[in-house]
This record gives C-alpha cells, structure tokens and sequence, in this order.
C-alpha cells in the first residue's frame, strides 16, 4: 500500500479542491439560467409578476479588485412574458415599451466599490424606452463552480426599484403602478 506523506496529501487536496475560477474572470451570460423578472402593482391591489425571456451579456466581480468590476447585460425588450398574450401585446406597444423603436434594454456599470463584508455597490446607466438614467444597485454574488461538462461558472443577483415615468413610460399611471420591482439573477459561463 502507498503511503503519501503529510505534504503531498496537503498538495493534493489543495488541487482537487480549487476554486474553477477566479474572482477576476469575465463570465458570457448563460441565457438558459439567467431571469430577470418584474412585478408591477395593479390596481393598488395585487402584484402582476412578468419576466423578459432573452437575456445577454457579460460581468466580473473582482474580490480583491471592486474598481476592476463589470457588468453590461441587454434585455430583448420584445421577449416580455407575463404569460398572458393580450397582455403582452399591449405591453409591447407604443403604450409601454415600444418594442419596434426600443429593442433593448441594457445595463452597464460605470464603477463599483464594496460594502465591507457586503455587496458590491454598482453605479451604472440603465436603458430603458430610449432614455438612459443613472443608477446605483446592490449585487450578491451567489455562486461559482463547474458545470455538467467541466466549464467554470459564476452567478450574481441584485434586486432593484425604478420607477417607470423616469424613462418615459407614463401610459396607466394609477391602475399600473409607477415602482417597478426588478429581480435579476444571472448566471455566467467564463469567457
């Protein structure tokens, strides 16, 4: 029987037990495990949940490095689904989002930080209905490993409000709440 001696079972340990990636690898989206969902207040009464089904993009969360960040993800503006085809035809008119003339919606950081021990605070610029806003949100890294054929992988989440006048979109204020909840959750494939 072969016996390792206490250093080279250290060492091996060490290798199968690595991190896949690390903390200053760029991840592409993977668009079958990223969301992003909202939900709007009807009627002061209840909340409408819907989600946008293609998401794209890419993102870095530097541990060592906050300043070294990013994140850049675009939204096809059309691919809203609150599951319910009258609905979301109305959404994807001139009404609300105006799909034919704004096809994307698209977030890109400008600089990051981090809380000690907490999220990274992300300043950006959201694009939403043709205007482009400032805003600031918190995101949790959530996650990295290998995946099912070995590839390393990271996730991150945030969860944010807008308010949907502040990018023109002002049809239905009243029975469709002016606050939107955003809750995106995007998992990456390192590039």
């Amino acid at each position: 029987m072969l016996k390792l001696s206490t250093p080279i079972l250290l060492f091996a340990t060490s290798l199968c037990c690595a991190a896949p990636a690390m903390a200053a690898d760029t991840f592409r989206t993977d668009p079958t495990h990223s969301t992003v969902v909202f939900r709007v207040k009807h009627l002061n009464i209840s909340y409408c949940y819907g989600r946008f089904n293609k998401v794209a993009g890419t993102f870095r969360l530097d541990e060592a490095n906050p300043t070294d960040s990013l994140v850049d993800i675009q939204v096809t503006a059309s691919s809203i689904d609150t599951d319910n085809a009258e609905r979301d035809k109305h959404l994807r008119n001139a009404d609300f989002f105006d799909v034919e003339r704004f096809k994307t919606i698209r977030f890109q950081s400008k600089k990051t930080t981090r809380k000690p021990k907490g999220p990274f605070v992300v300043e950006g610029e959201l694009t939403l209905h043709g205007v482009t806003r400032p805003i600031t949100v918190e995101i949790e890294p959530t996650g990295a490993g290998k995946g099912m054929l070995g590839e390393a992988r990271a996730g991150l989440e945030t969860v944010f409000n807008i308010r949907r006048t502040d990018f023109g979109m002002n049809k239905m204020v009243g029975p469709v709440a002016d606050e939107v909840r955003l809750m995106v959750s995007l998992e990456g494939i390192k590039e």
